[in-house]
């Protein structure tokens, strides 16, 4: 990744786009702007930018096709969609297509800039993710078997839920970087309305409940992004 990092913008509303181009540029991004899919779809076959963020309605070709287009080609660059639609089977959509999170309109700048920042610090290759398919991964002291559910530490085994386990799962692949909890919430509870996201509260001090007999591992709450297993 570039010592600054390159964000590209695809949004066909030529106020809202330079508000967002000139808001990151004073936080040290540099930016390309495209006003429909089709220039979008060109700038990031030119210049690989670092991230993506794009409208999904917009003209000549819309947000989730150009997804679609991308991740024929690269499986890996961060996109964020930004969408009027607040049906869930839109959002469920754009993850689908390969999305990594979105934003509802109208989203404040600071959120969109946690975002991006939380984007590039997941996949600039700091840490790699742990892969899905671990039969055992460590963490501290313990021994988590996401196939078995099972938590283990010093011989004493605990049984977890398959949600408790789908959630720790997410932490380890996350492992001492941000997990956002709406893609979870999205993922496990089908969506992210305040209730759900009591729900997943509860999961999380469950799991800190199981893991407090290490001292060394902690899972931190990222105030209004998400949470951070740290071990």
């Amino acid at each position: 990744m570039n010592q600054q990092p390159t964000i590209l913008l695809i949004e066909d509303e030529w106020q809202l786009a330079q508000i967002v181009k000139d808001s990151l540029e004073t936080r040290g991004f540099r930016m390309l702007t495209a006003t429909d899919g089709e220039e979008g779809l060109r700038l990031f076959r030119q210049q690989k930018p670092d991230v993506i963020v794009l409208d999904v309605m917009m003209p000549r070709m819309d947000g989730f096709t150009l997804a679609a287009e991308i991740r024929k080609t690269d499986k890996q660059i961060p996109i964020i969609f930004l969408t009027a639609k607040s049906q869930t089977a839109d959002v469920v959509k754009g993850f689908e297509l390969g999305g990594n999170d979105y934003l509802k309109k109208p989203f404040s700048m600071d959120e969109l800039i946690v975002r991006i920042r939380s984007l590039l610090a997941r996949f600039n290759g700091q840490a790699a993710p742990m892969p899905p398919e671990a039969d055992e991964i460590i963490i501290g002291q313990f021994v988590f078997s996401a196939p078995k559910q099972t938590l283990t530490r010093n011989g004493y085994t605990e049984y977890l839920s398959h949600r408790e386990s789908e959630v720790l799962l997410r932490l380890c692949r996350h492992k001492n970087q941000v997990m956002e909890r709406r893609p979870v919430l999205l993922d496990l509870w089908g969506d992210d309305n305040f209730f759900n996201a009591r729900s997943m509260d509860v999961f999380i001090t469950k799991l800190r409940r199981y893991l407090k007999e290490d001292p060394k591992i902690q899972i931190v709450n990222i105030r209004g992004v998400g949470y951070k297993l740290i071990s």
